[in-house]
């Protein structure tokens, strides 16, 4: 034991840990090599330390050493990690083998104990004789001593290979001390090696840092010359980038500001008309509202008149009768009943001129408040008593009180003497209300009561002043006085001053505690009574250490009025002494009072505490559990439980069971009806009072109360003038009960005979409790105490007791055999236990009646003292059971209740069981009993149903054997289970094989080999056609969508030969002939089915084809009706609305209003409603549809369709006369419906399916949207059906899937065109149009499901619109403008078609281009590159081009004229725009706008484009004006001719260009000198030269007028002597004189092209 202490903390054995059987075998090995290493390293450890060397060699292999060294250093390092391995091996192992020790012990240890308990089991078996229990206990114990031997030996052989290992162990561990050393060197070669290693790695990663950081100083001198290059681009880019954003956010800008200011414009004035039309309208819903409602406010004031006026006639009728009825004088109890009336609005009027009387005392008191206010602030107050309120502040109190509306305010009132007057016990009871004022009104007057005398006259009085003593009177000396006497009286006053506070130290120890002890300590009067005095002697015992005083200086301010204390002081008193003090009670109200009585010592303050405490009930038990104990059945025990009251109250008890109720007096939960209703009034809120009354008193937990209506009913019917009291006016107090669910009740309890009464104080009273038990068992009941006074708990305490039974008992008092049937045998046991310690003789006996059906095996038997005994019980009813059980046996429920008695030797009472059985018939009856099932096709199956019943209480397994080939019955083939009493309806289905007469029987059987037969007959009939399906089960098909079958109609009667085939007849008759025959399929109305054709004729040998269409349809009337319920719901909701402010305003008669309101919208209906016809296409007929479709729950019809046939062609017949059908030749074709609610509904506009886009223009397009909504619960995947691609209609988002409860917004597309005025699309049709003589579209677009499908019906009109533009061509130019001046130009657009047209009109220079935005500018692209239609804008950024207006609608065949203005605010030749007109959303009209601005009135056009397009947007400043008219700039105009020279034979036409010189008309003056002149002439000079050059150019000189161009023709023919390689160049002077001089330099650049 101690080696185990001294192991260390062991560890969990792992699962792969070997036996321990084979664990020593191993474990020399590892000691073995363990110690073949030490060897080795100490051989290897000798020569070197033997071997001393030189210093030099030494220091040398200190420094490297040589290759052996190293090998033994490695050698040695191995053999470590070697040793240390096997240490932690080693370590592991003994860990386990630890484990297993303990284990070992644990299992000895739980089999020692099971050697113990088996011991004590035999012992137990040994004692009880029980040899065979011996026997197998005595073998458990064999085995458990093997296993503790087996236990025993594992231990040993375990703790003898724990003890080798640790030896083991120690070896290692001494090993590995003598090998420290080299442990030593070797961890220091380890740490040199890995210093050398981190010392060249250190070198080797700065080397690498200084290269990085050169490569990384040459990629940043790299990167920032690129960085600077690209930033310069980015720069220059960016600026120009700014340029062009700066002036486009200036035109956007101002564009905004504008239209915004228009629109703001235009909603405001909206706004004020709508509010205007608002507020009007409003005004006149108001004004309805208030007219009706003051009608029917005074309707029903009329009515309530009228309805009291007649209650009351009623009323004195029926006194009168009442009168008369009991020989009384009518006319006298009329008039007492008016005088009565009379006094009672007397009673009111006193009423209101008391309140009137309390407003003016309240007012007169606030004046004289407010007066003595002033005046205390002028002189002093007199001294007033401390703590005694003033007459003044209790009359103000009272009077604020009964203002504030509480009913228990108490009247001030004062004693006579010095104490005051003790408060009333009970505030209900003393409260005074207005009724027991008027009541009694021959009393004194409230006022008499409160106003009370002074004690001393005029004391009250305003100019009273307190007497004040003179001051010569106070220094005169008192009788028998003198100097010496007064001067000690100082003294000792003061000395006892100075001395009230100050520290106690005697011996060195300071006092501190409470200077004087009390006994008792705590004064405590217990059950005092109101107007007695009692008196108590409390002794004060000196606790310090010296000499001190005792001064009393009161009790608290509570306690004043009651407390009177007694107390001498006895000067200087020595520690340990003790003095009396007398406290005198004298109670004048019944609280509690609780207090303290103060002392003033040497060493300070202390306090005697004080307690008063009124009568109170202490009731207790002396038990809370009365344990019977065992008792036998029949005997008799009795216990008292004892209660006692230490209290001083007494009260009135009741013992009851805990489950039974008690009576509460419900007095403090009665309701006051308040007196300023009259008796008219009273009568008709009782209802609503005692319903009040009801759920007050059910929102109380632990008193539950019902209103008996006894008491309701007295309350109405007894009020006599001579009753009519105060009191009864005040209210009614109502009696409640607690109703608690009855509880089984214990009758082997009891109570004595005092179980209620009185218990005084002080006292006990003790109840006694019999115990009688009569049925066997463990009884517990649960009894309370109950007591009158509220404040006493409710005690309970428990009862328990154990009764009995006799020696000889049968558990099973009762032997059910259930249910059995006549002459069957039922077997049973009946067990007999005994706790008699003697053997008993028993003898079974059955009752006479019964000894010929019931039998007790056997009839006379021992039980074994101690044991049981079984007896075997056998019930074989026969059918005369019923006469021979007689009493026994009921009839009617067929119950047999029997007897059984055992006798037992020596035992008076015998034990006695019954025996229960209900014995029951095993009839089963088939009805009908015969079936014919007449005429069936050979094709078909006929099916009957046939009833069977069970008459027997017990269920019954039944089956059909023995059936026909052609008779089938289900279900379950004619096998099952017929429960007791119940009928069956099986299905006899039958299906002839061939035509013939059939007459056959079915038997069925039952499971006790009963048999019952029904016999059939039918007639077989073989008919000319058939069909290929005569069942079709249609998929489950949602509302309103179709689902199609196809069958076929088959002739196969080809052939009279009755011996090849069989041949179409009915029964036994005659063939039918061979021919054509006709069919007519015959559907009853109203049905869900079409069939086409319905009527046919087939050939012999061929067939027709027919189709099934099932479309289910909600009926038309239940629409109607749930249209007609909307309708009603609304017209009732309208008529309740005007009701409610009526209501509001008189709340005591809401419920008689909600009465009459119900009672007339049950019995009355608007008359237009009940008349109104709400046809298919209203909104309330397609709310109603959607409605109902949305709530449909799914349907499932089966529908049989007869198809009659007949021999001949349906082509044959005369006229209207119909073909001879035989009606044995019918075939029945079968239809199952199941209709379902759809999966998708349209949730929009009201469930319409139905979307009609109306007018549109042809060309234009109109968006419908319609929301469907998934209400399936699952995840549907939705197919679009394909619309017309040459359609008008597009489906714009179709969608795949919609989950449950989603919805999605289709967006439907109407564009018509051209084609649907020829030609309709192949699914969808197009109708001319009633009004505008245009074609309607329609289309029906299908949404698929898997579940059903929705079909939407698309229609619309497409209306041709036309319009006409007065522009021809697409540009519209503005010619040359002077800068910052502006010209306009207008154009006319007519509507030419039948429907009004919204345009709009927008400039691509203000409209968004957000794919442009992040491109280069124009400028910067190549000219064949340049897409941009907006040219040069303002540098102001307003709009060069402007139009008005910019939107609007055109009416029909009118026209709109639009203008169009160029206002450029600089010289630029490329100012463009285009102008787009806008019609319905799309584009109708576009062209391009271009003008030019010149700052001066000339201009020159034409030649070669010399300059890119666009400018750029920086403005670049101009030079004086004067100063450039001075400096002529010669401008360059490059015009290019091409010479086409054709073949050598044809003469080739001249090159031709042309240039445009105009003047601008203008309004501006000239800067120069104040004049504009009317033309702008213009010369070409070197006209010689150029014409010695092959040009010829007319007009050379000339003039424009102000508003023209003229027109310079310039040709080319090439001379002789022209190099076509080279080309011709030439140039001219073109001097412009207007309001300055411009001169251009022409150069003529000609060349010969060769053409083809």
């Amino acid at each position: 034991m101690e080696e185990d202490a001294s192991l260390p903390p062991e560890e969990t054995l792992s699962d792969g840990a070997p036996l321990v059987e084979d664990e020593p075998d191993e474990l020399e090995e590892p000691e073995f090599v363990a110690e073949s290493p030490s060897a080795e390293a100490a051989g290897r450890a000798g020569p070197r330390s033997s071997s001393p060397g030189k210093g030099q060699g030494a220091g040398r292999r200190r420094q490297r050493p040589a290759a052996p060294d190293r090998v033994r250093a490695a050698q040695r390092r191995q053999d470590l990690s070697r040793l240390d391995k096997l240490q932690e091996e080693k370590v592991l192992f003994i860990q386990k083998t630890r484990e297993e020790l303990r284990a070992s012990r644990q299992r000895m240890d739980l089999v020692a104990k099971q050697q113990e308990s088996v011991a004590a089991k035999v012992a137990a078996e040994r004692e009880a004789n029980n040899m065979a229990a011996v026997g197998r206990l005595e073998a458990a114990s064999r085995r458990l001593r093997l296993e503790l031997e087996e236990e025993r030996d594992l231990q040993s052989r375990v703790t003898a290979v724990l003890q080798e290992s640790e030896r083991a162990m120690w070896h290692m561990e001494i090993r590995e001390g003598q090998l420290e050393g080299v442990r030593k060197s070797a961890q220091e070669e380890a740490a040199a090696a890995e210093r050398f290693l981190q010392k060249r790695a250190a070198e080797q990663l700065r080397k690498e840092a200084e290269a990085s950081g050169k490569v990384e100083r040459n990629r940043l001198l790299r990167v920032r010359k690129s960085t600077h290059l690209q930033k310069e681009l980015g720069l220059r880019h960016q600026k120009l980038v700014e340029d062009t954003q700066r002036s486009r956010r200036q035109a956007v800008r101002f564009l905004k500001a504008s239209l915004g200011r228009v629109r703001e414009r235009e909603r405001k004035a909206e706004l004020e008309s709508r509010q205007h039309m608002q507020r009007r309208m409003d005004a006149v819903l108001t004004l309805k509202n208030s007219i009706t409602a003051n009608r029917e406010t005074l309707r029903k004031f009329q009515a309530w008149g009228q309805a009291r006026a007649e209650l009351a006639e009623q009323r004195a009728q029926a006194e009168k009768e009442a009168v008369l009825a009991q020989g009384g004088d009518a006319f006298r109890h009329l008039c007492h009943q008016r005088r009565q009336q009379e006094l009672e609005a007397q009673n009111r009027a006193f009423e209101e001129q008391q309140q009137l009387r309390k407003h003016e005392i309240v007012s007169r008191i606030l004046k004289e408040e407010a007066e003595e206010e002033s005046r205390k602030k002028r002189q002093p107050a007199p001294p007033r008593a401390v703590g005694r309120p003033s007459l003044r502040d209790k009359t103000w109190g009272y009077v604020a009180d009964l203002c504030e509306g509480s009913s228990t305010v108490e009247p001030p009132c004062y004693l006579q003497d010095d104490s005051l007057a003790a408060p009333r016990p009970s505030s209900l009871v003393q409260a005074i209300s207005s009724e027991s004022v008027q009541g009694d009104q021959g009393s004194s007057g409230w006022e008499a009561e409160t106003l009370a005398m002074p004690e001393i006259p005029g004391l009250w009085t305003e100019g009273y002043e307190p007497y004040q003593v003179p001051k010569e009177d106070a220094d005169r000396k008192p009788v028998g006085g003198m100097k010496m006497d007064k001067d000690i009286r100082e003294r000792t006053v003061q000395r006892l001053r100075s001395g009230v506070t100050h520290r106690q130290v005697a011996s060195g120890r300071e006092f501190k505690g409470h200077p004087f002890n009390s006994k008792p300590k705590l004064i405590h009067f217990k059950d005092f009574d109101v107007g007695k005095v009692y008196k108590k002697k409390v002794t004060l015992i000196n606790a310090t250490y010296t000499v001190t005083h005792c001064k009393l200086l009161g009790v608290e301010e509570p306690l004043r009025d009651f407390i009177h204390i007694d107390f001498d002081p006895p000067g200087p008193m020595s520690a340990g002494m003790s003095c009396k003090v007398l406290v005198t009670f004298k109670p004048m109200i019944n609280r509690d009072l609780e207090g303290s009585v103060s002392f003033l010592a040497q060493t300070g303050r202390f306090s005697v505490p004080l307690k008063c405490s009124t009568k109170k009930c202490s009731l207790s038990l002396d038990k809370e559990v009365i344990d019977f104990g065992s008792h036998g059945v029949g005997e008799t025990a009795s216990r008292t439980i004892t209660l006692t009251n230490a209290g001083g109250l007494g009260t009135r008890f009741k013992f009851l069971l805990a489950s039974k109720s008690c009576e509460v007096d419900g007095s403090q939960s009665a309701m006051k009806i308040s007196s300023l209703f009259t008796y008219d009034d009273k009568t008709f809120y009782d209802k609503i009072i005692s319903s009040f009354s009801e759920q007050q008193m059910e929102g109380n937990e632990s008193s539950p109360t019902d209103v008996t209506s006894q008491k309701e009913s007295g309350k109405l019917d007894n009020m006599e003038p001579e009753e009519g009291r105060p009191a009864e006016s005040e209210g009614v107090a109502m009696t409640t009960a607690m109703t608690l669910p009855p509880n089984e009740e214990h009758t082997e309890f009891s109570l004595g005979e005092i179980t209620e009464g009185e218990i005084g104080p002080f006292s006990s009273i003790k109840v006694p409790i019999t115990f009688t038990p009569m049925v066997p068992g463990m009884i517990h009941t649960r009894f309370k105490v109950t007591f009158r006074n509220q404040q006493c708990p409710t005690l309970y305490f428990n009862v328990v007791g154990i009764a009995v039974d006799v020696p000889v008992w049968v558990p099973k008092a009762s032997v059910d055999l259930k249910i059995c049937m006549y002459d069957r045998l039922y077997q049973d046991s009946v067990l007999v236990h005994t706790r008699s310690k003697a053997a008993l003789r028993l003898k079974f006996e059955v009752c006479k009646e019964l000894r010929g059906h019931v039998e007790l095996l056997p009839e006379t038997g021992y039980i074994q003292a101690l044991s049981s005994y079984s007896v075997q019980l056998k019930f074989l009813p026969r059918q005369s059971l019923p006469e021979d059980a007689g009493k026994y046996f009921d009839k009617e429920t067929r119950v047999l209740e029997a007897p059984m008695t055992i006798r037992v030797a020596d035992q008076i009472k015998p034990v006695e069981f019954t025996l229960h059985a209900i014995v029951t018939t095993s009839d089963l009856e088939l009805s009908p009993s015969g079936v014919d099932f007449g005429y069936c096709s050979i094709y078909e199956a006929v099916r009957t149903q046939v009833s069977l019943c069970n008459h027997s209480l017990l269920p019954q397994e039944f089956g059909f054997v023995g059936l026909p080939k052609f008779v089938d019955i289900q279900p379950n083939d004619g096998f099952g289970t017929v429960l007791p009493l119940e009928a069956l309806q099986l299905d006899v289905i039958f299906q002839p094989t061939k035509a013939k007469e059939y007459n056959f029987e079915l038997v069925c059987k039952s499971e006790i080999n009963r048999c019952f037969k029904l016999t059939c007959r039918a007639v077989g009939v073989h008919p000319p056609l058939e069909l290929s399906h005569y069942q079709i089960r249609f998929a489950a098909t949602s509302l309103y969508d179709t689902s199609v079958a196809t069958l076929c109609v088959i002739n196969s009667h080809l052939s009279m030969n009755s011996l090849t085939h069989a041949v179409p007849r009915v029964g036994s008759g005659g063939a039918s002939p061979v021919g054509p025959t006709s069919f007519e399929f015959l559907l009853p109305p109203d049905l869900p089915i079409t069939i086409s054709p319905s009527v046919g004729t087939v050939l012999p040998g061929k067939r027709c084809l027919v189709q099934v269409a099932f479309r289910p349809e909600l009926p038309s009337k239940l629409i109607h009706q749930e249209a007609f319920q909307a309708l009603t719901k609304e017209a009732e909701v309208k008529s309740s609305g005007k009701d409610t402010a009526t209501q509001r305003k008189d709340p005591r008669r809401q419920s008689v209003s909600t009465l009459w309101l119900q009672n007339q919208a049950s019995t009355s209906q608007p008359p237009d409603l009940q008349k109104q016809d709400i046809k298919s296409s209203s909104q309330e007929h397609q709310a109603a549809r959607a409605s109902l479709t949305r709530s449909f729950q799914g349907k499932f019809d089966k529908f049989v369709v007869p198809c009659v046939i007949a021999s001949g062609d349906t082509k044959d017949r005369k006229g209207t006369e119909p073909l001879s059908f035989s009606p044995h030749n019918t075939l029945y074709l079968e239809l199952w419906c199941p209709a379902v609610a759809p999966s998708i509904v349209v949730t929009s506009d009201r469930g319409r399916t139905v979307s009609n886009f109306g007018d549109v223009a042809v060309g234009h397009h109109s968006i419908k949207k319609v929301s469907i909504q998934n209400i399936s619960a699952e995840d549907l995947d939705v197919k679009c059906s394909v619309l017309n691609p040459n359609g008008p209609f597009v489906l714009m988002n179709p969608v795949s899937k919609l989950p449950s409860g989603e919805t999605h917004v289709l967006e439907l597309s109407f564009s018509p065109n051209e084609s649907i005025l020829l030609l309709p699309g192949r699914s969808s049709h197009s109708a001319p149009c009633r009004e505008s003589g245009s074609p309607q579209a329609q289309e029906t677009l299908d949404i698929i499901t898997r579940r059903g499908s929705l079909s939407l019906t698309l229609t619309g009109t497409g209306v041709a619109s036309v319009t006409t533009c007065s522009i021809e061509g697409d540009v519209l130019n503005m010619g040359y403008v002077i800068a910052r001046e502006s010209v306009s130009s207008g154009f006319k657009l007519q509507n030419n078609s039948a429907l009004p047209i919204k345009f709009s009109v927008q400039l691509d220079s203000l409209s968004p281009r957000t794919e442009n935005q992040h491109q280069l500018p124009q400028f910067l692209a190549s000219r064949t590159q340049r897409t941009e239609v907006v040219g040069t804008q303002n540098h102001s950024g307003q709009s060069v081009f402007s139009v008005v207006p910019i939107e609007g609608i055109m009416d029909p065949g009118r026209e709109q004229d639009f203008t169009v203005t160029f206002s450029p605010d600089h010289e630029s030749r490329y100012f463009s725009d285009r102008l787009q007109i806008v019609l319905e959303k799309k584009i109708s009209h576009q062209f391009f706008l271009k003008g030019a601005a010149r700052e001066h009135m000339m201009f020159v056009e034409g030649g070669d484009p010399l300059d890119v397009p666009v400018e750029s947007l920086t403005v670049i400043p101009t030079s004086d004006p004067e100063r450039r008219e001075e400096a002529e700039e010669l401008k360059p105009i490059l015009v290019t001719l091409d010479y086409v020279q054709l073949e050598a034979d044809t003469p080739a036409p001249p090159a031709t260009r042309e240039l445009q010189v105009g003047c601008i008309r203008t309004t501006q003056l000239s800067p120069k000198k104040l004049r504009c002149p009317q033309m702008v002439e213009f010369s070409l000079d070197s006209i010689a030269s150029l014409q010695h050059k092959g040009f010829t150019i007319e007009p050379s000189k000339g003039y424009v007028e102000r508003g023209q161009t003229k027109t310079i023709s310039i040709s080319w023919v090439p001379p002789i002597d022209f190099d076509p390689d080279h080309p011709l160049m030439v140039s001219a002077l073109l001097q412009l004189r207007g309001d300055v001089k411009e001169t251009y330099k022409v150069v003529f650049v000609a060349q010969v092209v060769t053409g083809t």
